[in-house]
């Protein structure tokens, strides 16, 4: 039986999406507050400590929630994109200056993505690791192919997938000949050409090439909100179904592992459908349902998501974590606070003053975009 829907009309604001993308930057606000750490210390040989292991990326062939993070944002990205575009040509712009802002937007991506990773003690570096310089290629590259049919984009997306899958398996690099061998695959060769290293958690800046997918279908699933199909939770619910389906395929047929550090053609398809499932979800629950209240928590942060990711990547790693620690700690220790809880008032106090500068931001109407 159908699945009745009373979608929100295409000019409304897709409250789902915000309360995803101020999740999704709740998560990483608390994790670069460094709370995750001491959790996972203080369950320890308890029933909570898988769990808390969520909170942290799978060393290697294998999935945790934390992986689905960054699948997640930009799969969102494609989402905003796709409600963005159709605002613009609503209003009459061009696809030409739709392009001129779009390919504006990923220049900023790539540069502050850059940045981010630039500074070190040992002096300036470059690497093309950060998510935010991945997702200047696959905005591009869902900008680009956005107007396409559905079917044709699906088809460039096995393609990219098909892609990626031939450069690991059939390049025959010596020394990085072994295709979901960490250090010894094609995407740790390539980044030795772009940027002369290796990351040692495995990372590769080729992961661009299949997350595309992400940033696609996530356009493809803002197009579908948009349109006037009755049954578009039943079409994401499907889509997310297939998706998972043929993704953990791949893996239990020992076709492709799921791998995330290098974004294997089945962690893609896999990550995918769990972000379809969760904005379905969402929807269903907020915009269908019209459950609203309580969001604001989630939305306030989500409004400035870059501004936001960058503050506590740039200024919060290399000063505002530690000075607030000095902080709490001179203040805990004296009073013989046990070192993990300590920790864990340290993180919590760090994630409420970022979220209590994104309040005031968000009082005051100032919103960062790129």
């Amino acid at each position: 039986m159908p699945i009745p829907t009373s979608p929100a009309a295409p000019s409304q604001r897709l409250l789902s999406l915000d309360f995803m993308r101020g999740l999704i930057m709740v998560l990483l606000a608390l994790e670069a507050a460094g709370i995750y750490e001491p959790l996972s210390q203080a369950t320890e040989n308890t029933p909570f400590h898988p769990l808390i292991e969520q909170f942290s990326h799978h060393p290697w062939h294998g999935l945790r929630a934390w992986d689905l993070v960054q699948p997640a944002f930009m799969f969102m990205a494609g989402v905003a994109m796709a409600f963005s575009l159709n605002r613009q040509w609503q209003n009459g712009t061009t696809w030409n200056q739709s392009f001129k802002k779009t390919l504006k937007r990923c220049g900023w991506l790539f540069f502050w993505g850059v940045l981010d990773y630039a500074v070190r003690k040992s002096g300036l570096s470059f690497e093309l690791w950060d998510v935010l310089t991945q997702l200047s290629f696959t905005t591009l590259v869902a900008f680009l192919i956005y107007k396409w049919s559905n079917t044709a984009q699906i088809a460039f997306c096995a393609g990219l997938l098909l892609l990626t899958e031939a450069l690991y398996r059939y390049t025959h690099i010596p020394g990085f000949d072994q295709p979901f061998t960490d250090q010894h695959n094609f995407g740790n060769y390539a980044d030795l050409l772009l940027m002369n290293k290796i990351n040692r958690g495995g990372w590769v800046a080729i992961n661009c090439i299949p997350t595309s997918v992400h940033t696609i279908g996530g356009a493809l699933a803002g197009k579908l909100l948009l349109g006037q199909n009755p049954r578009k939770l039943r079409s994401l619910l499907l889509w997310a179904a297939i998706s998972l389906l043929i993704g953990y395929t791949l893996d239990w047929c020992n076709v492709t592992p799921i791998i995330k550090r290098i974004a294997t053609s089945s962690f893609t398809i896999v990550s995918l459908g769990y972000s379809l499932l969760i904005l379905a979800l969402c929807y269903w629950y907020i915009d269908i349902k019209d459950h609203r209240r309580h969001l604001k928590f989630f939305t306030i942060i989500g409004m400035n998501s870059i501004f936001v990711y960058l503050f506590f990547e740039i200024v919060g790693h290399r000063w505002f974590n530690g000075y607030a620690g000095a902080i709490t700690g001179g203040l805990l220790q004296p009073i013989g606070t046990p070192a993990i809880v300590s920790a864990l008032i340290t993180s919590l106090t760090i994630f409420a003053c970022e979220w209590g500068m994104c309040y005031f931001l968000y009082r005051k109407k100032i919103f960062f975009r790129l």
